[in-house]
Order: C-alpha cells, then sequence, then structure tokens
C-alpha cells in the first residue's frame, strides 16, 4: 500500500488553513458563553478571556508542531500511532468517532435553538432544523476538499464582518461604570468562568486531521497557528467585553445576551440576525469537524482500526466517502435519542466533551514522546503543559468520561478481534 493514498489532493493553503482553525475553535461557544460567564464573574470574566487567550497557545502550537514535522491524514490518530502503536491510535479514532456522533447533534441543537428564538419554532421543527445544517455540512464534503474550503473562507468572512458589526455598534453602547466593580463576587468565579471558557477553545486538534492535504505544511501550519490565535483570541475578548460594557448579560439566559446585543444596532431584527449569525458559525463548525474527523476515520480504517470499508476513497471527488456516510448515518439515532429522552443540552455537550479531553490527553502525551526522543525540550514542555491542563478538567465532564471511557474499551476490544496477536508498533504510514 502506498505511504500517500492516491485520492487525498494537496488542496490547503493559508488562507483555508486559518479558515478552518477559526472555524473549529470559534464556534458554538461566542455565542453562549460571553453571557454566561459574565453572570457568573462580572466585569471580571474579561480577565478569564484574556487568560485563555493565551493558555491556548501551548495547545495550538504543540498540535501544529506535531502536524508539521510529518503531515498526515489522521492528527491525534497518527501522533497516537507513532508514538503508542496501533491499539492506541484505535482507540483515539474510535474517540474521533463518538466525538463527531455525539458532538454534532448537540451544537446543531444550539443554532436551532438561536432560530427557534427568533421565529418561535415548536420543539419539533428545531430538531428538523439541527439535522438539515449536519446534513448540509455532509453534502459539502462529498463533493471535495476543495469545494469545503471555499464554503469555508466564505463562512468565516461572513461570521468575522457580522461580529465586528455586534462590537463596532455595541461599543457605542458602552458605560465604564457597567465595570465597576470589577470582581463583584470575588477571585473564585473568574476560575468557574475560566473553566467554561476552557471550551471555547477545543478545536485546534482538528486541522491536524487534514495535514496531509496541506500545500506546505512546514510553512504555513505555524503561520495558520499564530494568526487564528490573534484572530480568535480578539473577537472572544471583543465579544466578552461589549457584552459586559452593556450590561447585555443581565438579559438572562445563554441565547438572550447576544441577541440584546445585535438588537441594539438591528433593532426588532436582531433575533433574526443572531439566529443568521448562529447558524453560520455552527455550520462550520460542524463543516469543518466533519472535514477533519472523517479523515480521522479514513486513517483508522486504513489501518485496520475500524472496518475496511470506512477507508473508501471517491475517485472523482477525493474524499473518504464511507466514512463521511458513516459519519452522517450515525448522527441520526442520536438525534433521535436526544429527542425522545429531552436531553438537556449541558449533557449532551459532556459527552461529547468527554471523547475530546481523552483524546487531548492521547495527543499531548505523544507530543511528550515524540518531541522527548527528538531532544526538542522547548516542545516536550509545551505538551507537558497541556497534558496537565487537559487532566485538570477531565474529570469534571461527568458522564462524558464514562461513555468515552466504554468506547475506548469497547475499541481495545475490536483491535483484539482483528489483531488477536500482539498489535504492531506500526510506523505512522502504512
Amino acid at each position: 500500500m502506498q505511504s500517500r493514498p492516491p485520492g487525498l489532493a494537496k488542496a490547503i493553503r493559508l488562507r483555508n488553513a486559518v479558515a478552518l482553525y477559526s472555524s473549529s475553535v470559534l464556534g458554538s461557544g461566542i455565542l453562549v458563553l460571553p453571557g454566561l460567564t459574565a453572570q457568573i464573574a462580572g466585569p471580571g470574566s474579561i480577565l478569564a478571556w484574556i487568560l485563555l487567550s493565551f493558555a491556548s497557545y501551548p495547545f495550538a502550537i504543540t498540535f501544529a508542531s506535531l502536524s508539521a514535522r510529518r503531515p498526515e491524514s489522521g492528527g491525534v490518530y497518527s501522533f497516537a500511532k507513532e508514538a503508542f502503536g496501533f491499539r492506541v491510535a484505535a482507540v483515539t479514532g474510535w474517540l474521533f468517532f463518538l466525538w463527531e456522533l455525539t458532538g454534532a447533534p448537540a451544537v446543531a441543537l444550539i443554532a436551532a435553538s438561536y432560530v427557534q428564538f427568533a421565529f418561535a419554532l415548536g420543539r419539533a421543527e428545531t430538531f428538523i432544523i439541527a439535522i438539515g445544517i449536519v446534513l448540509a455540512a455532509f453534502l459539502i464534503n462529498y463533493r471535495g476538499i476543495v469545494i469545503s474550503n471555499k464554503v469555508q473562507l466564505a463562512i468565516i468572512a461572513s461570521i468575522v464582518a457580522l461580529l465586528l458589526v455586534a462590537i463596532v455598534s455595541s461599543s457605542l453602547a458602552v458605560q465604564m461604570e457597567s465595570f465597576i466593580p470589577f470582581f463583584p463576587n470575588g477571585l473564585l468565579p473568574v476560575g468557574t468562568a475560566a473553566a467554561l471558557i476552557f471550551w471555547s477553545y477545543l478545536g485546534y486538534e482538528n486541522v491536524s486531521n487534514v495535514a496531509e492535504e496541506f500545500e506546505h505544511p512546514e510553512r504555513d501550519f505555524r503561520r495558520a497557528v499564530v494568526l487564528s490565535i490573534v484572530l480568535i483570541g480578539v473577537l472572544y475578548t471583543s465579544v466578552a467585553f461589549v457584552t459586559v460594557g452593556t450590561r447585555a448579560y443581565e438579559a438572562g439566559g445563554s441565547v438572550a445576551p447576544f441577541a440584546a446585543i445585535l438588537s441594539k444596532f438591528l433593532g426588532i431584527y436582531g433575533a433574526a440576525a443572531t439566529a443568521s449569525l448562529a447558524a453560520m458559525i455552527i455550520f462550520g463548525l460542524i463543516n469543518a469537524y466533519t472535514t477533519g474527523m472523517s479523515r480521522v476515520l479514513y486513517a483508522t480504517a486504513r489501518d485496520g482500526g475500524l472496518p475496511k470499508a470506512l477507508a473508501h476513497v471517491g475517485s472523482r471527488t477525493g474524499v473518504p466517502d464511507h466514512a463521511l456516510t458513516a459519519m452522517f448515518v450515525g448522527t441520526i439515532p442520536v438525534f433521535l435519542f436526544y429527542y425522545v429522552t429531552n436531553t438537556n443540552l449541558e449533557t449532551a455537550l459532556l459527552v461529547s466533551s468527554g471523547s475530546a479531553i481523552l483524546i487531548y490527553v492521547i495527543g499531548f502525551a505523544a507530543g511528550i514522546k515524540i518531541f522527548g526522543a527528538q531532544g526538542d525540550a522547548r516542545k516536550r514542555w509545551l505538551s507537558a503543559i497541556s497534558l496537565v491542563i487537559s487532566l485538570l478538567v477531565l474529570p469534571f465532564v461527568g458522564p462524558g468520561l464514562v461513555v468515552a471511557t466504554s468506547v475506548a474499551l469497547a475499541a481495545l476490544g475490536y483491535t483484539r478481534l482483528v489483531r488477536p496477536r500482539n498489535g504492531s508498533r506500526s510506523s505512522a504510514s502504512p
């Protein structure tokens, strides 16, 4: 088998990488968390946003450095395979599958809830809209990475434009007395806000999944990371600033604060504008993750960690079409489960977060081993810092950790069936 599968074309340039990074990280958090963290910590929440912007640097640099040294489809899967062998890599692939199956419906429902808020829709209509958002992202990905990249660029440009409208227009209504006192409830709530904000910075691993499709990985990975960190940090902090300065968070709830911000400029159309922005942000997020995670499933199946049929690449489009189909079909029973059991959004996000944090733990542990073997002390320390942060957060995902651990054990059982003897510590390229 060739070391580079023939179907995956090198079509990702710097601007595409920035769009993928920004869409992967700039997700539902910017709609929900500025208002929620302001309700918890008041003006002090702005400090938490600034600190987390800097704290995201070791995460992003670790994944970018691992990808740039050996660009392969699969990202963290490939790092785990190189550092720990086939079985741990297979566990990583299964966890990515779980992340997609549970996470895509959850975040799609966030966008749909904004549409529901704006147009007073029923629960069934809300779920139909959420399924439509997920389906649209998959259909775009079926067209190929080039089409997906173009759509992603258009989406992120629209998102940034609308966010700038909200920030600039709302800044005119900012009152300095809104920031006094800066810590109305003391310093402890700032820590609670920071723990919530952590989820807004998940996503830097996603671009590693499509590393094999970069035109110039050695040059563009680090540049894309730096540009994305600055763009995302400025947008997050600016939205948090105007949320506090205009006291929009006093509207209550998680949907109302952001709608209140846009309403100051757009009046009665504020809710509709917020719904449109939410739909674009979530569609961009799901589109980016669908692109990345389908490559993880492809790589896992290619190596035998999942059924080989999932490694099929379309001859015309050059995308892992069977993996995409499995991912979309798998979201349908999850949507049905959420609907029938009336699962709340917090629980749905925690289940998805459990797999995400375990993937981070595996990826950063792999970074420690790989960079240690290379004698790169700085990158090894960045990996270690990132690992410690991830381990500190892991216990707080509750049911997500239970579900993720169960899937990891199932993955180990599957690998013992397909490789009953010692799993080979194969090289990163099959």
